[in-house]
């Protein structure tokens, strides 16, 4: 079973206000001196995909989300079915599918 503080919710979200760059937020991650204005961003953007990530594997997580906003960023056309597959091993359910 894998419990809440185990796992990182976050969403990456396109920006529509600022500059049109892909963003990513780390919801469980904001303390409460960044948590309205990062919230508030996200809300304001056109949302792209959300999940959760391994809270122990999180640094690596990351790494992909970097790599699939750098992507995006630069043009290209980045399904999300293809970020399901580069996210998977780092997802919660993936941790618990072992036969």
């Amino acid at each position: 079973m894998v419990f809440e503080s185990e796992k990182v919710m976050f969403e990456i979200y396109k920006e529509t206000v600022y500059n049109g760059h892909y963003r990513v937020v780390y919801f469980t991650e904001l303390g409460d001196h960044n948590k309205e204005g990062d919230i508030n961003h996200a809300m304001a953007g056109e949302h792209y995909y959300d999940g959760f990530i391994n809270n122990f594997r999180r640094v690596e997580a990351k790494q992909v989300i970097r790599k699939i906003l750098q992507r995006l960023n630069d043009g290209e056309q980045v399904s999300v079915k293809e970020i399901d597959n580069e996210l998977q091993p780092f997802m919660p359910q993936a941790a618990n599918t072992g036969s």
